[in-house]
């Protein structure tokens, strides 16, 4: 992912030092099996952990070997062997290189879903105290982008906060579907192996064994994490193109923070623009590619080939950086977000009160009209209201077979919208538990 979008927590997890320092704590970790079960002698052990080190230089070292051997993992071995040059010949002993590179990309990513499933937590804090200030700020709720009956901003919070929800414990999930290693050899028969080796460093290392490897860990938990962060992504565009929709000017109920010395338009200076929701919606794109190419790296030729390599090296790191970057943009959105109250009331006004056709509707079938003639009764005030341009109450008033079936009592009921949310509570409780 490119500088512009990688925050510094999350690119050093990707960054080359952290890569190789993985990959040797992967190694270090079968050498200490070997060590237990008696291959590796034990002062020997602890010098290769005392030596061996990775840093600036040392990936340089790797560099360097790599333009020779046309081969990464080699490089690595042949650069942290120059460290322990009495106790090379126990370094790698036994393994393949999927072996270390498979297993270290478990650690990384796991490590990467630690720093995500803390900024989804973050967002989920902001979005339920917005949903709780909010409980009770009246909107238009809308659906095919036209009034259909009131809402509240609250509402529309715990909705996303839900969703939010079910976007944790996909990751959470994810997180679990690549928590697994493997210390198996060149086809997963431990040819050159013990499988305690294996047993013993993943445990060190806090994974579980592949159950069933071949030279790999399978890329179907791969594609599970990139499910899981394609999924995240386009939630996170959802509420960004809500908010777009509703910055627009012609509604202008929401507005992104505009910061002090910020500018829109090279050439409009007047222009307040929602780019980070925007940007939100671009990167989701990015992302939802990116788990197609996930679900092509799970076909590989019989135990193995590297057609998934070259291509996971970009959409792993690429997605897990692009994700942190929309959950901290989406949060800032959110705290400084502008909420035009007035505006939301304004808007209402803009149908005459045709919210109010549904419970008008219920009110003549509950006084026992047929549901066809209440219909018929209520789309007929209604078109009167729309083409006349005069409130929808005040079109049932100038019915007379409205008025003849409703009271003035019944049509100033139906037509306050906070009639709409007596059971907000019970939303409220389904989504955050007892209030």
């Amino acid at each position: 992912m490119i500088e512009r979008y990688t925050r510094e927590e999350i690119g050093k997890v990707w960054s080359e030092v952290n890569k190789f320092k993985t990959w040797l704590q992967v190694e270090l970790a079968v050498c200490s099996a070997w060590s237990k079960l008696g291959k590796i002698p034990k002062e020997a052990f602890e010098e290769i952990k005392k030596k061996t080190f990775v840093n600036e230089d040392v990936v340089q070292k790797i560099k360097d070997y790599e333009r020779t051997y046309k081969h990464d993992v080699l490089a690595f071995i042949s650069a942290i062997s120059e460290q322990i040059p009495s106790y090379s010949h126990y370094f790698h002993m036994g393994l393949t290189s999927s072996d270390v590179v498979d297993t270290a990309l478990a650690l990384q990513m796991r490590e990467a879903l630690q720093i995500i499933l803390k900024d989804v937590e973050l967002v989920l804090e902001e979005l339920k105290k917005l949903s709780f200030e909010h409980k009770h700020t009246l909107m238009m709720g809308r659906t095919h982008g036209v009034h259909a009956e009131p809402i509240t901003l609250g509402i529309k919070f715990a909705v996303w906060y839900d969703e939010m929800k079910r976007n944790k414990e996909r990751l959470l999930r994810a997180y679990e579907s690549v928590s697994y290693g493997k210390l198996s050899g060149a086809v997963g028969t431990y040819s050159n192996l013990d499988p305690r080796v294996e047993q013993i460093a993943l445990e060190e290392l806090g994974l579980k064994v592949e159950p069933a490897s071949t030279q790999i860990v399978h890329r179907d938990r791969h594609a599970d994490l990139m499910y899981a962060i394609a999924c995240c992504a386009t939630s996170l565009e959802k509420f960004a193109t809500e908010i777009r929709h509703l910055q627009r000017t012609e509604v202008l109920e929401l507005q992104e923070p505009f910061t002090e010395g910020q500018r829109g338009s090279s050439a409009m200076p007047h222009k307040k623009n929602p780019i980070h929701s925007e940007r939100i919606c671009g990167l989701a794109r990015v992302l939802r590619a990116n788990l197609l190419v996930a679900l092509e790296n799970m076909v590989l030729w019989h135990e193995r080939d590297i057609s998934h390599s070259s291509a996971e090296r970009i959409i792993i790191p690429d997605s897990t950086i692009a994700l942190d970057y929309m959950l901290n943009l989406f949060l800032e959105i959110l705290k400084g977000l502008v909420i035009n109250e007035d505006r939301m009331m304004k808007n209402m006004e803009l149908s005459y009160g045709l919210y109010a056709s549904s419970k008008v509707l219920v009110i003549l079938m509950e006084k026992g009209t047929p549901r066809d003639k209440a219909y018929e009764i209520v789309q007929r005030c209604a078109m009167k209201s729309w083409q006349e341009g005069i409130p929808f109450k005040e079109a049932l008033l100038l019915d007379e077979e409205a008025r003849s079936l409703l009271s003035p009592q019944d049509i100033q009921s139906a037509t306050d919208p906070r009639s709409f949310l007596r059971n907000i509570d019970h939303i409220y409780q389904k989504v955050f538990g007892a209030l």
